[in-house]
């Protein structure tokens, strides 16, 4: 077979050179302006606390969820933010924060239509429920 018949030599013409140094550089910009819209569309999906719409009162499953967070924040040496006298169990250490409202999480619930709302612990019912 010829040369002829593949078309020849003339082959590699068709392609362009690709300069890879240009593509690089415009990559970091490409991604920072993608970041930057990404924080504006969640910005925008807050929920101002004079419009929430969900119940003023804490679910057993945030309950557990704050309790075991805190509990663990304060097993690796968090600040506590209760007196604890001789107290020395940190699942019992946060929730006497939580029943003194001074537990420095805020819990944030999600909507089907992808905003959220955020309500400080200070902000909801509790459940008298003991941590035992």
């Amino acid at each position: 077979m010829s040369d002829d018949e593949f078309g020849g030599d003339d082959m590699g013409d068709e392609f362009e050179e690709v300069d890879e140094d240009a593509e690089l550089e415009d990559a970091p910009e490409e991604e920072e302006q993608q970041t930057k819209n990404i924080e504006v569309l969640e910005a925008s999906k807050k929920v101002p606390s004079e419009l929430r719409i969900t119940s003023n009162r804490m679910s057993k499953y945030e309950r557990a969820r704050v309790l075991g967070t805190r509990a663990l924040q304060i097993a690796m040496c968090a600040p506590v933010m209760v007196e604890i006298d001789d107290e020395t169990d940190p699942l019992r250490i946060a929730g006497r924060e939580l029943r003194e409202r001074k537990t420095p999480l805020i819990i944030r619930r999600y909507m089907p239509d992808g905003s959220y709302e955020d309500w400080g612990i200070d902000e909801l019912i509790v459940s008298d429920l003991e941590v035992r």
